[in-house]
């Protein structure tokens, strides 16, 4: 059994690298560069996934029930819509933004340059400068919606490896927590060319972000055509 919880944990690790997920953590990416935010909304959504998966997955073991094709398909679709939407994002968010450089000097004397942009007409916020670090809820909403597409698939395996509900619980928490972890060095893995570009070669991170743009755009399609098929 023992083996059983562990590959529940690698498949999680596996799990990371679903097109879809690759797609939705590669757009949220662009939203802020830097590595540890990026890790942290790859946790975020793992976060969200495990959630997801636990409450399905919970009820399904409970009531020792199978999920209705329908709802996988409904399911499927909703993560197509919601890739689309994040790929649209970027590039508006690419149109919008007005990027531009200036120093910046901490309490304890450290001087360091900012990147960032505003809406056109908005005036300057010092409050950008404070580092606050929200807790990324559109990571967490982004992962719940995947874990819906997911919890079919993961319920079936779950009811074949295991023959209890703690069990089965446990064998989903851990796959949750590997596909949080996967996904957490995945979202740092893509943030790292996205910021080594925005400081050597000018332009270059546009350009990247447009490709993951389209590659999120290019993916949600596919998984409307494959729910609808």
């Amino acid at each position: 059994m023992k083996a059983v919880l562990v590959l529940g944990f690698l498949f999680g690790l596996r799990h990371a690298l679903d097109a879809d997920h690759l797609a939705a953590v590669a757009s949220l990416a662009t939203r802020n560069p830097g590595l540890r935010r990026a890790a942290a909304r790859g946790a975020a959504w793992g976060l969200g996934h495990t959630v997801t998966l636990l409450l399905v997955g919970g009820c399904g073991l409970l009531l020792d029930a199978r999920i209705p094709p329908g709802w996988a398909r409904a399911a499927e679709a909703a993560v197509g819509v919601m890739l689309v939407a994040l790929g649209v994002d970027v590039f508006r968010r690419l149109r919008r933004r007005g990027v531009h450089f200036h120093p910046h000097r901490h309490s304890d004397g450290t001087v360091h340059f900012h990147a960032h942009g505003h809406e056109p007409g908005a005036a300057h916020d010092p409050a950008h400068h404070e580092h606050r670090h929200p807790l990324p809820r559109r990571a967490i909403w982004v992962g719940m919606v995947h874990g819906l597409a997911g919890s079919a698939a993961l319920l079936l395996l779950t009811l074949q490896a295991v023959g209890s509900l703690w069990l089965g619980l446990l064998y989903i928490a851990l796959f949750g927590l590997g596909s949080a972890a996967g996904m957490a060095l995945l979202s740092a893995a893509i943030a790292l060319p996205l910021r080594a570009s925005a400081r050597r070669v000018h332009g270059l991170d546009v350009g990247l972000e447009r490709v993951v743009g389209v590659a999120t755009v290019l993916v949600g399609l596919w998984a409307l055509v494959r729910a609808a098929v």
